[in-house]
């Protein structure tokens, strides 16, 4: 009988968040799959666990997945963790949560500490509807593509960024978005030095420019104004292009002249177009 994936949660800095669950599913397992595994034994030994640990990070899906999956199909209950937080959530577990379940293996979830959902709830932005994108590319033209795709979002949006890369994220977004848009830095939540910054993103770029950022941030950016009623959207701009198209002109001709009647973005519009 083949046994079960958990995916269990780990404290994202403070070692109190750990719940007894948490800590049961661990002492269950058969063996521990981990993002890291130094980091994982150094949570074991805070539980008084010793359990057999198996490397399983974003370099090694392939090969790691299938050996966590023969182990688990020969009857051996797997936990999964990752450094902090929830896996599979901006986390490579998504990948084995996906094969184990392609595989019909029954996959559980402890729920519990998620710097996604802590800071969104401590932002002060909308939290109604929100949309989680991550970390951001890091080449710099694919990092302004997908913030160009998302420069009428109107829903929350929530990033991941390391301290390294702050700066020149924070001066994308502003450049996208304008540097009067609302949004909520949370750095190093449940750490010693959580600290949860209210501000503008030109207030953040200049605070940035001034001072190194120090830990992992959470960024929670509110959404644009909703459109006014008779407003053109993008599949008016792809009628438009495609109307365009049918009287002879370029593809890229098409784009920037129904772009610029209905006061759309000329890049979000092209790349639209290119996938239909």
């Amino acid at each position: 009988m083949p046994g079960k994936l958990c995916l269990v949660p780990t404290p994202i800095g403070n070692l109190g968040d750990i719940s007894p669950r948490m800590a049961e599913a661990l002492a269950q397992a058969d063996f521990i799959a981990a993002e890291d595994t130094r980091v994982s034994l150094k949570l074991l030994n805070h539980l008084g666990l010793k359990k057999p640990l198996v490397s399983y990070h974003r370099h090694n899906t392939d090969t790691g997945g299938q050996a966590v999956l023969s182990r688990i199909l020969a009857g051996e209950n797997c936990a999964l963790v990752t450094d902090a937080g929830m896996p599979a959530i901006s986390d490579p577990g998504e990948e084995l949560v996906a094969l184990c379940a392609r595989n019909g293996v029954q996959v559980e979830c402890i729920p519990g500490p998620c710097a996604l959902v802590t800071a969104l709830a401590v932002s002060g932005q909308p939290t109604g509807r929100f949309t989680f994108e991550g970390f951001l590319p890091m080449n710099k033209k694919n990092r302004r593509a997908r913030l160009e795709s998302l420069r009428g979002e109107e829903r929350t949006m929530v990033f991941y960024e390391a301290p390294h890369k702050l700066r020149a994220t924070l001066e994308d977004l502003a450049g996208t978005f304008g540097p009067e848009r609302e949004l909520s830095l949370c750095r190093e939540l449940t750490k010693l030095h959580e600290e949860v910054i209210r501000t503008t993103l030109g207030q953040a770029a200049a605070l940035y420019r001034e001072e190194p950022p120090r830990g992992e941030f959470v960024l929670v950016l509110r959404g644009a104004p909703p459109r006014e009623e008779g407003e053109a959207t993008l599949e008016d701009g792809l009628a438009l292009v495609e109307r365009l198209r049918g009287e002879g002109l370029s593809l890229r001709d098409a784009v920037k002249r129904a772009a610029r009647e209905l006061g759309l973005s000329r890049n979000e519009l092209y790349d639209l177009s290119l996938g239909q």
